[in-house]
């Protein structure tokens, strides 16, 4: 691990100031400053390199996170959030209240699992499922689990972003989402477009789990992201919607957070 490398780089450096290098079994690296110097070199260099690698890593895996590829990580990504997130695909789902008539909306919908959840509810003509995500492999993998709905007409899913939403003016009457304001780019374009495309009233929830956020934020991974909550509900509240607040949820044991907002037009 990189801490214990640089554990040991000290050690070294400290070995070579008194002319003894010493290993952890009480032998002799070195005795030489001459030696000291080369080991205490390579080690520091090895824990440089370790260092840069783990931070190339956070950043491949946080970029699959945001948008998966078709590729061994975006694979990766794709079993991370069917492992994840379907629990809270299905709370974002149950707390929209859907009923089997209303026009709904997903946003970055990811394997489909909160699609799949919200189709089931739709059992009326009228009812209508949007999907939209900005990732293709995501897109493609979502076709594929909901084949049936979509040929049925329940279902269409949009391959773009949270910022030009292909929907008319207020025409969704709830929309949810799951771990994943963090990754627009604009959270206030962003939620000026998601009210926009909402009814006057109409009710939006967003499911997170901090706690999970912040091990992920202390392993290095989401660096540059707003992942803090206050700043989205800024944003929604800044967009023109009212009641945003969040509440702590529990259920069958596990807890998390949703977000809920209504949309308010004149």
């Amino acid at each position: 691990r990189a801490a214990g490398v640089g554990d040991w780089a000290c050690v070294v450096r400290q070995g070579w100031a008194t002319g003894r290098v010493s290993c952890g079994r009480g032998g002799r690296l070195g005795v030489c400053r001459a030696a000291g110097v080369d080991v205490c070199c390579a080690i520091a260099a090895g824990a440089t390199l370790v260092a840069e690698v783990g931070e190339m890593f956070a950043e491949w895996i946080s970029q699959q996170l945001a948008k998966p590829t078709h590729s061994l990580l975006g694979w990766v990504a794709k079993k991370f959030f069917e492992r994840n997130n379907r629990f809270l695909e299905a709370s974002a789902v149950k707390l929209c209240d859907i009923q089997p008539g209303n026009v709904v909306l997903e946003l970055g919908f990811g394997p489909g699992l909160g699609l799949q959840e919200a189709a089931r509810r739709l059992t009326q003509p009228g009812g209508k499922l949007y999907g939209l995500d900005i990732s293709e492999y995501m897109y493609n993998t979502a076709s594929e689990r909901l084949q049936a709905d979509i040929q049925s007409g329940k279902v269409t899913l949009f391959l773009g972003s949270v910022e030009q939403i292909p929907l008319g003016d207020s025409v969704v009457e709830k929309v949810y989402h799951c771990n994943c304001y963090y990754f627009w780019p604009d959270l206030r374009a962003g939620s000026r477009e998601i009210h926009r495309v909402m009814k006057p009233g109409a009710l939006m929830v967003t499911a997170l789990h901090l706690e999970y956020l912040k091990k992920l934020i202390a392993a290095g991974l989401l660096k540059g992201t707003k992942w803090r909550p206050e700043p989205y509900m800024e944003a929604l509240r800044e967009a023109g919607f009212v009641d945003v607040r969040m509440e702590e949820q529990r259920v069958k044991g596990e807890s998390f957070q949703a977000i809920f907002a209504a949309a308010k037009k004149a």
